[in-house]
């Protein structure tokens, strides 16, 4: 493996021209079809196969637009006032008349005609049904639909512009976002102590980006994409691109400053580095295409989309790297003197163990009485995990839009005056029914799942717990009904999922007593059924994409103890992660410093895309960290001496990296989409601890306290593995160094 990287990095090295100029080509070519084609978003969130899916579908057959997108317009009387007041009711009427002339609009059902009216009065709702699906509404028409309610204002109503018509229908990048950049290009500057190196490392970055995501939203003129997606690819593109050419320039640096010459050093560094990096990005590839294991299809495309950006950053940290480096040449090295330098020198005073980098005196710290590190991070771990069994799960509606919004506004308006299940009605579906006694069957499952009257108003007996009321309507063609379910509860409270599960549960009394083919839909149960879904599949996603990483791992490190050890790593920071996520996205701690519009359950696919993510970036930080730990010991060392000399090399890296992954997230959490600031935020967490608490301080400890067991692989395994070479030993071997350290360089070499 690292003598075919570093083939590969000599001869980027030496044809740079023609590398650089066919990576221009590829980002040309990209941006050309891009803006010739552009790209759509489809912000619908679907699960096929499911009951409430399928169900949607043959609704949308039997009366178009009866599934489609809607909007609902809230009416609020003034004080002392009720909406059929004959001073401000023809106000309304004014309202509908103007909202069915607005673009899109199929039809309007006035609050006099549908009895929407509360019981105090003080409130209605008007039903607004657009012509086209939720991804063809175009902002315009919403706009439009706002404009027409001045004439209600006016009169003094308070109203508000609501429904399933509002959504994520994307999500803007703004100057904000980018501070984690401009982070990054000062931990970068930092690093290196070289302008110049720190804004190659970015250069190369956003090629990557560019066509890496450039790629992305041309895919979506094929396939159903998401405004989230491109989010979700953009942080992970950003982040691991910066990252992987960071490991290997940092690589080609140290080797510079010890005296190598360029070409040769670049070639090594892309096939030692370079191995590391291919691993790692390989280990994000498994964990993000393993989205595909949960079976829904924005799911998969997100995760395949985030992936495709992860490989592209690696080619391009394995090739146009090193044929910049080659236009760079000496100018990387560091001068004699510098702090470059200065640090080679530190990495020499080592070999007495009174001095060192940072890392290395944190290292022997750590590793001084392991078993105490141990019980020290697995403790404040455990503190920080102790709110992830409480994580409650569920897809975003309008409770969870920005405060100031108008359909945030709506949605609160509905909930007080009419109660919170109108923002979340369910759909029963009734079919093939016997048109001689159609609507007795319909009053007959009405009566079950809403009740009979008992002649007080809005008073039911029988029925569903949880059912507001019912409102049935018969098709035209005699054999088909809608039961328009109004729940008590909200969307998205623990009460509407249990009453979604005793509809279903009450259906097949229902059909042998009717001879009809009944099933529960609508949005909301939708939702659920992807939430429930999203949950089921979250266990075989983990085991599938651990344990394809655990293959991985096995093979680089050729070692049993240290891919278990990397995993529980992974799970400990994956729960200190959900449990800061519940702690302020559910409970709310600190949800107004960042900006939180709502607390309640968290967005139903933040899980699987969490543990994906923090997965692949976890194991990113091990396989640089333990590799350069491996090498020193595979090359000779003892093994905590190995432990203390690989954190010397890498340390400094793996800080440098996290730093820039924190900050690259952390800057995504100022986004106003709920959805966007949640996983940023879970990711900037997770990076901190799994960094931080995980790889530089309880792996050493681990380590340590494992000694030579810590590499042992069993001989029958040992020789069915292939031999991939990731350290490099035989590299060493076969091209000796190309030039001679300088004096002053030679001093502080290794």
């Amino acid at each position: 493996m690292a003598s075919l990287l570093a083939r590969l990095g000599r001869a980027s090295y030496r044809h740079r021209g023609v590398v650089s100029v066919a990576w221009l080509a590829i980002v040309g070519a990209v941006v050309a079809l891009l803006v010739t084609l552009g790209s759509s978003f489809d912000d619908e969130f679907t699960i096929p196969g499911s009951e409430s899916q399928e169900a949607l579908d043959q609704l949308d057959a039997a009366a178009p637009g009866a599934a489609g997108v809607g909007a609902q317009i809230v009416f609020v009387a003034p004080d002392g006032a009720t909406v059929a007041d004959p001073g401000v009711a023809g106000a309304i009427e004014q309202v509908v008349q103007e909202a069915r002339r607005a673009p899109q609009v199929a039809s309007v059902v006035s609050p006099f005609d549908s009895q929407a009216i509360s019981p105090d009065g003080g409130a209605a709702l008007a039903t607004v049904q657009f012509d086209v699906p939720r991804e063809e509404l175009e902002e315009s028409s919403l706009d439009a639909l706002e404009g027409t309610t001045a004439a209600a204002e006016e009169a003094g109503f308070e109203v508000a512009v609501g429904g399933n018509a509002y959504g994520t229908t994307g999500v803007t990048i703004g100057a904000t976002e980018f501070v984690g950049v401009a982070v990054a290009v000062l931990v970068l500057a930092l690093t290196f102590g070289s302008l110049l190196a720190a804004g190659l490392n970015l250069l190369t970055a956003v090629v990557g980006i560019a066509v890496g995501m450039g790629a992305l939203l041309l895919t979506s003129n094929i396939v159903t994409l998401s405004s989230t997606a491109p989010t979700l690819a953009l942080m992970i593109g950003l982040a691991v691109g910066i990252d992987y050419t960071l490991f290997i320039l940092s690589r080609h640096r140290t080797q510079l400053a010890a005296g190598m010459g360029p070409e040769e050093s670049a070639a090594r560094a892309v096939g030692t580095a370079g191995s590391a990096v291919v691993f790692a990005g390989l280990t994000v590839i498994i964990a993000l295409s393993g989205l595909a294991v949960v079976g829904i299809p924005f799911l998969t495309v997100m995760g395949v989309g985030a992936a495709g950006t992860v490989l592209v950053a690696v080619v391009v940290a394995l090739t146009l790297l090193p044929a910049l480096l080659g236009f760079a040449g000496e100018r990387l090295v560091p001068k004699p003197g510098s702090r470059a330098a200065r640090r080679e020198l530190a990495d020499a005073q080592e070999t007495t163990g009174t001095g060192g980098s940072m890392g290395a005196r944190w290292t022997r710290l750590v590793t001084r009485r392991p078993l105490l590190t141990v019980l020290a991070v697995l403790t404040g771990l455990a503190v920080l995990a102790v709110p992830a069994p409480q994580l409650q799960l569920a897809l975003p509606d309008n409770s969870t839009a920005a405060p100031e919004s108008p359909e945030r506004r709506a949605y609160e308006l509905i909930s007080e005056n009419f109660g919170p299940g109108l923002n979340g009605p369910l759909v029963v579906l009734v079919e093939d029914l016997d048109p001689a006694t159609a609507q007795q069957s319909v009053g007959l499952i009405a009566a079950a799942v809403g009740g009979t009257p008992t002649g007080v108003p809005g008073e039911f007996e029988g029925g569903l717990d949880g059912v507001a009321y019912v409102q049935p309507t018969l098709l035209p063609d005699g054999g088909t009904a809608i039961l328009t379910v109004i729940p008590e509860s909200g969307p998205q409270e623990e009460a509407t999922d249990a009453l979604v599960a005793e509809l279903r549960g009450l259906t097949p009394d229902l059909e042998q007593r009717t001879g009809a083919d009944l099933a529960v839909t609508g949005q909301t149960a939708v939702a659920i059924d992807v939430s429930d879904r999203l949950g089921e599949a979250l266990l075989p996603f983990a085991v599938v994409v651990v344990g394809l990483a655990l293959v991985l791992l096995l093979l680089v490190f050729r070692s049993v103890l240290v891919p278990v050890k990397a995993a529980v790593g992974f799970l400990l920071s994956v729960g200190a992660s959900f449990g800061t996520v519940v702690a302020v996205f559910q409970w709310g701690w600190f949800s107004d410093l960042l900006g939180v519009p709502a607390t309640g359950p968290v967005i139903s696919f933040l899980p699987v895309i969490l543990m994906a993510v923090l997965f692949g970036l976890a194991m990113d930080y091990e396989v640089f960290l333990v590799s350069r730990m491996r090498e020193e010991y595979v090359h000779g060392a003892a093994p905590r001496a190995a432990v203390v000399t690989g954190a010397r090399h890498a340390a400094r890296v793996v800080v440098a990296a996290a730093l820039i992954m924190f900050a690259v997230f952390a800057s995504f959490v100022t986004i106003e989409d709920v959805i966007v600031k949640a996983i940023a935020f879970g990711l900037a967490v997770g990076i901190l601890v799994d960094a931080f608490l995980v790889r530089m301080t309880l792996v050493p400890a681990v380590l340590a306290l494992l000694g030579r067991s810590a590499w042992w692989l069993p001989r029958w395994l040992d020789r069915l593995l292939p031999d991939l070479d990731v350290e490099g030993a035989r590299l060493g071997a076969a091209h000796p160094t190309a030039r001679a350290p300088e004096p002053e360089t030679a001093a502080s070499g290794r």
